[in-house]
């Protein structure tokens, strides 16, 4: 069907930067809004960033002047590229994207979770 994989994660320190990426495959028919999402240990899943198919874009208040979120729609690719990473950036990165996919039975738009990749900030 559908398949987000996340790449790019990793260890830095503090001030550093990484790039994420997340790749979309399968029947995908459009992608609609994507996004990145972080979950540090003991925490909720938060909003990092979002992006619309237009290019709207939308920031934690945390990351704003520090993170930058961008996707390639011919490519059906995300990503996140982390300036000036902080400790309290430390979390698993999640990729997420609304998008609308077919099989032989119709066509279907659901939200789908990549599985992660762990970003940890320390010196």
């Amino acid at each position: 069907q559908v398949q987000l994989v996340e790449s790019g994660g990793g260890l830095v320190q503090p001030g550093g930067s990484l790039r994420l990426s997340c790749a979309a495959s399968g029947r995908i028919f459009s992608i609609n809004a994507m996004g990145w999402y972080r979950q540090a240990p003991g925490k909720q899943r938060e909003l990092v960033a979002a992006i619309t198919s237009g290019g709207s874009t939308n920031y934690a208040d945390s990351v704003k002047g520090r993170f930058t979120i961008s996707r390639d729609n011919a490519k059906n690719k995300m990503y996140l590229q982390l300036n000036n990473l902080k400790q309290e950036d430390t979390a698993v990165y999640y990729c997420n994207a609304d998008l609308t996919y077919y099989k032989t039975s119709g066509a279907y738009t659901e939200e789908w979770w990549g599985q992660g990749t762990q970003v940890t900030v320390s010196s």
